[in-house]
């Protein structure tokens, strides 16, 4: 088989196990799922996920790759830097961050409480995703400031708060709210007037 044939391929089965482990673990939580039910509900052997995953946190991890969306995040926060319009960038990012995480919530739900209670996965999460994330986000809010595209903010913790919003309406939803659980779409809306626009009425 030509390398680019068994890289397209190697792809594939990936993405199919990872499919598997999202169905899995949303239905049984991180704990109760075991290997063989991954690799049964993705229709390869039990011995085939361990070409692609050391062990079920390696999965874990792979999962919350994906849905981060890691290596995207650059380019998306360039594309923003590039726009005039701030705002709407703002909606249509929050917008699709949206849509690929609140489909996804019970992976969270499953995921979440390893990642709190395991170090290794913990430090793991947190050296992976939180940090170059986070640094990314600053940039972006730092250059906008220096463009003056944006009043002068503290940039470390505004970038944590919008997350933080972000993260504690998710939170939210696997505690069972269901007003979010319903109307999760007009969330991206909602949270664009309210850091830009704030609460208070405009005076004259």
């Amino acid at each position: 088989m030509p390398d680019a044939a068994r890289a397209q391929f190697a792809l594939a089965r990936r993405t199919q196990i990872l499919d598997a482990a999202t169905r899995v673990f949303a239905e049984k939580g991180f704990h109760r799922a075991k290997i063989k039910e991954i690799a049964r509900e993705a229709g390869v052997a039990g011995g085939t996920i361990y070409n692609y995953f050391r062990n079920k946190e390696d999965l874990a991890f792979a999962l919350l790759d994906r849905l981060n969306e890691t290596e995207q995040r650059a380019a998306d926060f360039a594309q923003g830097l590039e726009m005039n319009d701030v705002r709407s960038f703002f909606l249509s990012y929050l917008a699709h961050r949206i849509s690929i995480v609140w489909p996804n919530y019970e992976v969270f739900r499953a995921i979440l409480p390893e990642i709190l209670t395991n170090p290794e996965l913990r430090t793991r999460y947190q050296t992976a995703f939180l940090e170059p994330t986070t640094r990314m986000a600053e940039l972006f809010f730092g250059a906008l400031v220096e463009a003056d595209q944006i009043r002068p903010v503290d940039v470390p913790l505004t970038v944590r708060a919008i997350a933080g919003t972000v993260t504690g309406l998710l939170l939210m939803q696997m505690l069972g709210d269901n007003e979010i659980a319903t109307r999760w779409e007009e969330l991206p809306e909602v949270l664009t007037r309210l850091f830009f626009d704030g609460l208070t009425r405009e005076t004259s």
